[in-house]
């Protein structure tokens, strides 16, 4: 085994070397297939079946590859791994990839394919016997065509329908762990903090002061909003997802909600904070009727109304309040 900090480079390794370092190569990518899978298994079987496939695959390139080492060197077959090779591609961890998401899963995969191309392209180049250089050649192709292989097998075992309902359960966890909770957060962070901002305003003239009582509110709510989301429901029943990832949607929303008006109250001339200020309230509250059209699926103007006039209400209060 080779110290991590005295590597070789690729051009240095021997032939064994080279056929030691894909055996290892390949039982690594088989490995992150079937993490895959497994993530993958409960809520996207269609994909999770597509993976297992794949890391059938590489077991099979992984024993031509041992097949061929025995034949020229024997059994006795060196631990070669990527980071022993200064400037060989990497792989990220198994632990690392557990939490990606299946479009991240999938553009992964591309890479990783795209990276053994290249490899054993390479490797062939380096080659003087010509069975091991018809393997490596072989191999290469064989990487080049696992989006087909990919293609190829969802067409034979998958119809089109589990692919949509695939895609449709996905942007349903998503709405559900991330829009829903930060679109919560927006409302209230945009409309809550409105009447403490306003009267705070409109009472002193003052906007140090102003931006102060805004941002303890924005800051406070957001706190307040993110714990409450996380501890509210596990997602274990209701299938909302972590309740640390909606935490945080919910919890960020809010305080963005808040500052948005807040930060216009850094500028010192009153009037021209507070114009500012009303403007991007008016920005907020369509942002957020765009949001529920697009993941709501509520209609835009019944949703613009609704935001609006609670704002426009909030507001009032707010102004009037402060002027009183």
């Amino acid at each position: 085994m080779f110290a991590l900090q005295n590597r070789k480079r690729f051009a240095d390794l021997s032939e064994q070397e080279v056929l030691a370092l894909a055996i290892a190569s390949e039982e690594d990518d088989a490995r992150i297939y079937r993490q895959y899978a497994e993530n993958l298994r409960q809520e996207f079987p269609s994909s999770a079946s597509i993976f297992d496939a794949m890391a059938v695959e590489e077991d099979q390139h992984r024993q031509s590859l041992i097949d061929e080492y025995q034949r020229r060197f024997g059994s006795h077959i060196p631990l070669i791994r990527r980071e022993h090779v200064s400037g060989h591609y990497a792989r990220r961890p198994v632990w690392l990839v557990e939490n990606l998401g299946l479009d991240q899963m999938r553009g992964h995969a591309a890479k990783m394919e795209q990276d053994a191309e290249q490899f054993y392209l390479k490797a062939a180049e380096t080659s003087t016997d010509a069975s091991t250089r018809k393997l490596l050649g072989d191999l290469a192709a064989a990487e080049a065509g696992h989006k087909t292989t990919a293609d190829t097998l969802i067409d034979k075992s998958q119809d089109e329908g589990d692919w949509d309902e695939e895609d449709q359960t996905r942007h349903r966890q998503f709405v559900l762990t991330w829009v829903q909770p930060g679109l919560a957060g927006l409302m209230d962070g945009s409309v809550s903090t409105l009447a403490p901002i306003f009267a705070t305003a409109f009472a002193t003239q003052d906007t140090w002061t102003t931006f102060l009582v805004g941002l303890a509110a924005s800051v406070g709510a957001g706190i307040s909003m993110g714990f409450t989301e996380a501890a509210s429901d596990d997602g274990a029943i209701s299938g909302r997802g972590s309740p640390i990832k909606r935490g945080f949607a919910s919890g960020i929303m809010t305080t963005i909600g808040g500052l948005g008006h807040a930060l216009p109250y850094l500028i010192a001339d009153f009037w021209t904070a507070t114009s500012i200020a009303i403007l991007v309230v008016f920005v907020e509250l369509w942002a957020i009727a765009w949001i529920q059209n697009k993941y709501m699926e509520t209609p835009f103007f019944r949703a613009a109304l609704q935001v609006v006039v609670g704002g426009a209400l909030v507001f009032a209060v707010g102004v009037l309040i402060g002027s009183g």
